[in-house]
């Protein structure tokens, strides 16, 4: 039985390299955190495979960073671990985008790599932690 510190250590694995990736804004080395299949949502329509990924990450201003939060972890098979998490994307010009983010990282041979990668926009002030539930709707 695996636990949540597994989970989570896994996890930082692969968002730590695409972190690095994506701070030091080398497109390809943030698509190679991705399967060659993997399903990817971010801002604009989704793609599927490595090559829409680096052309997404490619798109993005220089000075992007990210910084993320594990919110919550999900063993779903051996070789699949789902990912709940916080992101925040800081840039040079304008002010951080707030977004949950939702991964499905999955162990090839090779070691693990993002296959589902599902971004949720938050409106301002709307960020979800487990300490800062949903805002209710009035």
């Amino acid at each position: 039985m695996t636990s949540t510190t597994d989970n989570e250590a896994i996890l930082r694995g692969v968002l730590d390299q695409w972190k690095a990736a994506v701070d030091a804004h080398e497109p390809e080395q943030v698509a190679a955190c991705f399967t060659e299949d993997a399903i990817f949502q971010g801002l604009r329509p989704y793609s599927v495979g490595r090559q829409g990924v680096a052309e997404y990450y490619d798109s993005q201003p220089l000075g992007l960073t990210a910084r993320y939060e594990i919110l919550e972890t999900r063993r779903l098979a051996d070789d699949l671990v789902l990912g709940y998490h916080s992101v925040e994307f800081d840039f040079t010009d304008r002010p951080t985008l707030s977004v949950n983010l939702s991964l499905l990282v999955k162990r090839l041979a090779s070691g693990w790599y993002i296959a589902l990668y599902q971004v949720s926009l938050l409106p301002d002030g709307h960020r979800r932690t487990p300490g800062n539930p949903e805002p209710r709707v009035r």
